[in-house]
């Protein structure tokens, strides 16, 4: 059985491959019935990986700038085979006048497949 702190490694892995635009990573932890909710994007919620595949391959999130992710507020819940990660992300990207700060609440459910974990499930919400 996996530590906690496994299973955060495997979580930030994920968070990583979304922000360097490492698709093959993406995918590997991610289960293709993924669905989600983005504010940000649209009050409906996202099916599948379609739409990820176009947004990190488009680098949405940092265009490609020097970036860094701080998890703040960092929670899991580990139930058998599922574990609920709850924390505000914190992105901070190298902009043109300086670096700029971006805070977003999130929940991410994983579940152990038998070829391992893999985010099933992902709720955002404004952070301020």
């Amino acid at each position: 059985m996996e530590t906690e702190t496994q299973l955060w490694e495997f979580l930030e892995k994920h968070l990583a491959s979304i922000y360097q635009g490492d698709w093959a990573t993406y995918e590997a932890t991610t289960h293709p019935d993924l669905s989600l909710y983005e504010w940000f994007v649209t009050p409906h919620r996202l099916d599948g990986l379609a739409f990820h595949r176009f947004m990190i391959e488009h680098a949405w999130a940092t265009s490609g700038r020097p970036h860094r992710l701080d998890l703040l507020e960092k929670r899991l819940q580990r139930y058998g085979e599922v574990a609920i990660f709850t924390y505000t992300l914190l992105l901070t990207v190298e902009e043109e006048g300086g670096l700029k700060h971006r805070a977003v609440n999130e929940s991410r459910v994983a579940v152990r497949f038998p070829e391992g974990w893999k985010v099933v499930h992902v709720h955002k919400s404004p952070a301020g």
